[in-house]
């Protein structure tokens, strides 16, 4: 399925029904007075968050949603009908914003949430309602409300715990496919990755969370460079990103503590929020280096790469599996001691 994860659609809510001015007309009761009714409500329009949907693509040219007009009134004291009201079924992680204010107006963060889009219009009164003891035959009736018409952006965010940082090519799909049952494309070219991929990491029978990658960034990413950009507010709900970093790249003339602040630039350059995250650096690939030299090597990008800042550093190989059981326990631990004093994260606005 092609992955969509923004649209623009417009929602029209209905229009209330018109009340009616009639009056009772039968044998033997020559003054039956008014028996208008009032004109049924307008359908709204609500969108409802549903964890079996991962993609917005059924709104990628479904774009209008109508509601139906409430029924108008009727004599004999009939009311009109009111409209169903419709849902728009969207993934859990949907945030939606008005285009023409540019005012958010939900964020369907769990499964099951609802949020009204568009509200329909009142129905009208009917002359039954202007009876009084000074005007026994009111001819006054009033017309139902138009209901709300919108233009909405749709914009999926993932719910990840943990999101992957790097290169193309670092091993960001390997790792996911090292530490949980995602099956993301492998191969030694980069832009493999064109979408995210979610993956459960489960540490134990009762211990588990959840891992994002998304497509690899490259330098001018914050520009529009690249795939990665396009993607980087799926890391927005995540509580740790983890940076992954290619220690023996093929190419001699790369320099990985080069290539790795150049991410942390375009991180910081797209979302000064995003890039305050709690970030840890995992240097990926040690298989490729010979033991003799793999500490130096691993101490010689530390010194020039972190400058006496401090940060959780691990060295893991996602091919064989080296240091990724041991990441995976480091994550959950942390994770569970930020679930304690925070139950929810924020997400980060990026306009």
């Amino acid at each position: 399925m092609k992955f969509v994860d923004e649209v623009t659609i417009e929602v029209h809510a209905g229009k209330g029904g018109d009340g009616v001015a009639s009056f009772r007309r039968e044998k033997f009761v020559p003054r039956g007075g008014p028996d208008g009714g009032d004109g049924g409500r307008g359908g709204s329009v609500f969108a409802v968050a549903d964890r079996n949907i991962n993609t917005l693509i059924e709104y990628r040219y479904a774009r209008m949603h109508r509601a139906r007009n409430g029924e108008n009134g009727r004599g004999s004291d009939c009311y009109g009908a009111g409209a169903d009201d419709i849902e728009l079924r969207v993934p859990v992680g949907t945030v939606v914003t008005d285009l023409d204010t540019e005012v958010r107006v939900a964020d369907l963060a769990h499964d099951g949430d609802r949020a009204l889009l568009a509200k329909g219009g009142e129905g009208g009164l009917g002359n039954l309602h202007f009876k009084s003891s000074t005007n026994r035959a009111p001819r006054q009736c009033t017309p139902g409300q138009p209901g709300e018409s919108r233009r909405l952006q749709l914009e999926l965010k993932v719910l990840a715990d943990v999101g992957l940082l790097g290169l193309p090519n670092a091993g960001k799909s390997t790792f996911i496919r090292a530490v949980s049952a995602a099956r993301p494309k492998v191969a030694d070219y980069p832009f493999t990755t064109l979408y995210p991929n979610l993956g459960v990491v489960r540490v134990d029978a009762n211990r588990s969370f959840v891992i994002a990658d998304i497509p690899g960034l490259i330098e001018g990413a914050a520009e529009g460079a690249g795939l990665g950009h396009q993607f980087l507010r799926h890391l927005a709900r995540t509580r740790v990103l983890l940076h992954i970093v290619d220690i023996a790249p093929v190419d001699p003339d790369a320099d990985p503590v080069r290539d790795a602040r150049s991410i942390v630039e375009e991180l910081r350059k797209y979302d000064e929020t995003l890039y305050l995250k709690p970030r840890w650096l995992v240097l990926n690939k040690i298989d490729a280096l010979d033991p003799a030299e793999r500490q130096q090597r691993i101490q010689a990008f530390i010194q020039g790469y972190l400058a006496g800042h401090s940060t959780p550093v691990f060295a893991i190989s996602a091919l064989t599996g080296e240091g990724c059981r041991e990441l995976t326990f480091k994550v959950m631990d942390y994770l569970e001691s930020v679930r304690e004093s925070a139950p929810e994260p924020v997400a980060a606005d990026h306009d």
